[in-house]
């Protein structure tokens, strides 16, 4: 959708152009500019130089509609609820996570409420899941100075007031996690989360969640459903320090279609790394010579990669700072210290730098 903005001049933009949180539960804060926003999905950056806006490295981040990690409820009588979600990463001006929610009614008016942050903390890769007359949210990853090791934060919206609160839980929770998928169960009394990723604040930040979870909506007790006892293992430069697998990988396509800045790309890759590697490793990275089918990358999730050896596939999830291995089932630990090797020679040899291999304990 890319409506007109008629009614917003460069005062209102001017007003309303920051972010802001709310000072009632719920504060309702709905303004033209923020609805049209919220219909167009502008980046913050491009709203800004439509109006003409001040440089958000002195004035703060831009509200923005385009995030990440917002999770979108279509209700029966034909409402859609966001709630949340961020913009940007942490290193761009334009970076926020938000607490707040829209919702848009079916004739495509949008209100959107504002919440304090002691009563509905900045939330982002959450699940949002219908359960009476409420939406369970369950999980965030949220700004770092937030997360609670072992803790898994569950907030109920009431879909007829707006209200936001607390949900007390006990039992066996999964912790911090995020990114994860949430099924309300065909008794409609449990809420079941599976995957996403768990930072346990310890080290080992940010893991893949492998096993299931259940949470009794009439109690909130948390049920560990699996305990699988795959094991696990992560790679990464020596100082944890970024690596470069995604410029190398968009080097390469780059190349492949003979992209305008091939050079420019390439001059930032000898710079960082010294030379130029032996790119042709990218295609053998997760290809160990003990698999017996190479599965190639997900095509439901972006950077996963697997391969299977004999009846057990082994997964790799592939970010910024590390390789997460998850071999899912029974192998010999000979075969296992063979895949640590040889991922930690190749990924040494692309990087120009030695890398490291740890284990990572299931909890």
């Amino acid at each position: 959708m890319n409506k007109s903005s008629p009614d917003i001049t460069k005062e209102s933009f001017a007003e309303w152009r920051s972010p802001r949180r709310g000072t009632k539960n719920p504060e309702v804060m709905t303004n033209a500019l923020w609805a049209w926003l919220a219909d167009n999905r502008i980046s913050a950056y491009a709203v800004n130089e439509k109006f003409h806006g001040p440089s958000p490295f002195g004035e703060g981040p831009g509200w923005c509609f385009d995030r990440f990690g917002q999770s979108e409820t279509h209700l029966p009588d034909g409402r859609i609820v966001y709630v949340a979600g961020e913009h940007e990463d942490y290193y761009d001006p334009d970076f926020y996570i938000y607490n707040d929610v829209a919702v848009k009614s079916p004739s495509g008016e949008i209100t959107i409420y504002c919440y304090p942050t002691e009563e509905f903390p900045p939330t982002d890769f959450h699940s949002a899941t219908v359960v009476d007359n409420a939406l369970i949210l369950i999980g965030n990853l949220g700004y770092p100075d937030d997360r609670r090791a072992g803790h898994t934060q569950v907030m109920r919206l009431d879909l007829a007031t707006w209200e936001i609160s607390r949900i007390q839980t006990s039992g066996d929770a999964p912790g911090w996690i995020g990114r994860h998928t949430a099924t309300l169960s065909s008794s409609g009394r449990e809420i079941v989360v599976t995957g996403g990723r768990i930072d346990r604040l310890n080290g080992a930040d940010d893991v893949e969640n492998i096993d299931d979870w259940s949470l009794d909506v009439d109690s909130w007790c948390w049920t560990r459903l699996t305990r699988r006892p795959w094991p696990r293992f992560e790679v990464f430069r020596e100082g944890m320090t970024r690596n470069h697998l995604w410029q190398m990988r968009h080097y390469q396509w780059a190349k492949k279609n003979a992209w305008h800045d091939l050079r420019e790309q390439e001059s930032k890759l000898v710079k960082e790394l010294g030379a130029l590697p032996d790119l042709a490793l990218l295609s053998s990275l997760y290809a160990p010579d003990v698999a017996t089918q190479v599965l190639g990358e997900d095509e439901e999730r972006h950077s996963v990669y697997r391969i299977r050896i004999g009846e057990v596939v082994v997964r790799y999830v592939e970010d910024h700072f590390t390789i997460q291995v998850t071999v899912e089932g029974d192998l010999p630990d000979q075969v296992v210290e063979k895949l640590q090797a040889d991922l930690v020679s190749k990924l040494s040899a692309l990087e120009q730098t030695q890398f490291i291999c740890r284990t990572i304990e299931n909890q």
